[in-house]
């Protein structure tokens, strides 16, 4: 993975004035991709926005790492679930227009 396609965990922290640690507790629930190069870790772009709304849930509405879990995947799975009802309105489109 390209430099630039990373963050310096450390300089996130700093930003957002969270710890490491709980960076660390996210990699370990799997909740975030935590990359380390010469014993500096990083968190790669296209995590940064989901990064900051796990902030903002643990931060601001003090939502444990395991409520932060759950949150996350029903998410997910609401997100799947919005997807294959857009494709099946898409096919069900195509049949009415056959009728």
């Amino acid at each position: 993975m390209e430099m630039e396609n990373l963050i310096q965990t450390f300089e996130f922290c700093t930003c957002h004035n969270i710890e490491i640690s709980f960076i660390n507790s996210l990699y370990e629930s799997g909740l975030i991709d935590i990359i380390t190069i010469e014993e500096i870790s990083y968190i790669p772009i296209d995590q940064v926005l989901q990064l900051e709304k796990i902030v903002h849930l643990h931060y601001e509405l003090d939502i444990n790492i395991e409520g932060i879990e759950a949150i996350t995947h029903l998410l997910a799975r609401i997100d799947s679930m919005q997807n294959n009802i857009v494709l099946l309105e898409n096919r069900l489109g195509l049949y009415e227009s056959n009728l």
